[in-house]
């Protein structure tokens, strides 16, 4: 496992490293240009001190041993240094040579120039003393380890401060990093019922994201529970009287003393698992559907088809109770056909479910004789709910029964209520799917009054993606 503190410190070690060569090469460089300058002045002072006029051929009497002119000895270029003194008269008679080698060139650039030697490159100046020429020669290594000298006496200390830095460094990260320790702390001593937000206080600008994300985490996780048990409540209270039933129901089926009694009691048996077998199939669909449940992936698809077929599959529902179900999609201007142009973006299945519970929901609360008519239009989303979304596809699945009051429109999406004068035989579950459904997909829900009746109306955001014929089925 990597250590954060122990990546960090080398990286900022490796940094200080590559800055401190990188100002070494710096100082050596400008210490360079420093002693270029100090020796050049020194060498036209050395010239400017020598006699200025040679009267013979022999060179004057020399300063004596360990004068400033001694180039044996410690002198103005420090001690070392091999300066080369060499002065020939004007018919090119050498009259005074200080070393004998290197041997420096024979004719004299005056003023300053470099010159490369079997002993190296010297840095050589010339000037005339009257009838005489003299030639001051220095190795340019020596202003080199000059330089060098300076810049490692410059960073010398940084590097020496280097361990006592990295000790610094060590314990500024750990105490930085002690906020993420305390958290992992916290984290590792809750068990699982324990959702409530970390309780951290003045955390780092870096770590103050991390335990924002895990309260909300811990937040959604708290929400997804409570819906669970609270699912699984509802679930218990709504099994317990069909499960009563049909204890009941069997015990009446044992108990008949005659064939008509037992054929009665069985019947009312097999209504009673009927409805069993609809509740839980309609408890698995909304556990399916539950806002923390995982998220299915959703497509484009055109609403039109997915209509007519689940139309066509309610339809022997609706001729067995005597009720007339239709489907009518309007052509939109500027088209000749209805397919291709009810666009959304869903899961074909949840959508099915949808509209079979709004079918399903308007064949048992309508009598025979009835109507239920399954609409496809458009509307601006926008104008209706003040959001800007632009155009919206609408589903409205009306009929002519008796309706409901609108002081219960709202309380008949919830989980397993039912109007006092609803008919027997539902789970209070039908529209509470068909709401869980339409929130999961973005989309707006109302109870309208159908004058009579009732009118559920269902506001998609329209897909503007083209759906293709496999998409569509």
């Amino acid at each position: 496992m990597r250590s954060i503190q122990r990546t960090l410190l080398w990286w900022l070690a490796l940094g200080l490293l590559a800055g401190i060569a990188v100002a070494t090469a710096l100082i050596y460089g400008q210490a360079r240009q420093e002693a270029n300058a100090l020796f050049d002045y020194q060498m036209k002072q050395m010239a400017a001190a020598l006699p200025s006029q040679f009267s013979g051929p022999m060179l004057p009497p020399l300063p004596p041993p360990g004068t400033a002119l001694d180039p044996g000895r410690d002198s103005l270029f420090g001690s070392g240094e091999e300066v080369v003194i060499h002065i020939w008269d004007g018919n090119g008679r050498s009259l005074y040579l200080s070393h004998s080698r290197p041997a420096l060139p024979p004719r004299a650039e005056l003023g300053f120039s470099n010159v490369t030697t079997d002993h190296g490159e010297f840095r050589i100046y010339s000037v005339q003393l009257g009838p005489a020429v003299v030639q001051i020669a220095q190795p340019l290594s020596a202003r080199s380890e000059v330089a060098a000298r300076m810049a490692l006496r410059t960073v010398a200390p940084l590097l020496l401060l280097l361990p006592l830095l990295g000790w610094l460094v060590w314990i500024a990260v750990g105490r930085g990093l002690r906020p993420l320790r305390e958290i992992a702390r916290q984290v590792g001593e809750r068990d699982a019922n324990a959702l409530a937000p970390l309780a951290l206080r003045r955390m780092p600008e870096e770590i103050a994201p991390l335990t924002e994300a895990l309260d909300k985490l811990l937040a959604r996780l708290a929400k997804a529970i409570e819906t669970q048990r609270g699912f699984v409540a509802d679930a218990a209270h709504a099994l317990r009287t069909p499960l009563t039933a049909l204890q009941l129901q069997a015990q009446l089926v044992e108990r008949a003393d005659s064939e008509p009694a037992r054929r009665e009691a069985l019947g009312r048996l097999r209504e009673g698992l009927e409805r069993l077998t609809h509740l839980v199939a309609q408890l698995l669909t909304l556990a399916r559907q539950e806002p923390n449940a995982a998220p299915v992936a959703q497509r484009v698809l055109d609403l039109q088809p997915l209509c007519a077929a689940t139309v066509a599959e309610m339809s022997q529902a609706a001729l067995d109770a005597g009720i007339d179900l239709g489907l009518e999609a309007a052509v939109p201007p500027g088209s000749d056909r209805a397919e291709g142009v009810y666009l959304v973006r869903g899961d074909g299945d949840a959508l099915r479910i949808l509209l079979t519970n709004l079918i399903d929901n308007a064949l048992r609360y309508t009598a025979s004789g009835a109507r239920v008519d399954v609409r496809l239009g458009f509307a601006d989303v926008g104008s209706r709910h003040g959001q800007g979304q632009g155009p919206g596809v609408v589903l409205t699945v009306a009929d002519n029964g008796p309706g409901i009051p609108a002081d219960q429109r709202e309380r008949v999406l919830d989980r397993f209520y039912r109007p006092p004068d609803a008919p027997s035989g539902g789970s209070g579950l039908g529209l509470a799917i068909v709401a869980e459904i339409a929130q999961a997909h973005g989309a707006a829900i109302s109870l309208e009054d159908n004058a009579p009746g009732l009118r559920v109306r269902i506001v998609f955001p329209a897909a503007s993606v083209p759906v293709s014929a496999d998409e569509a089925a």
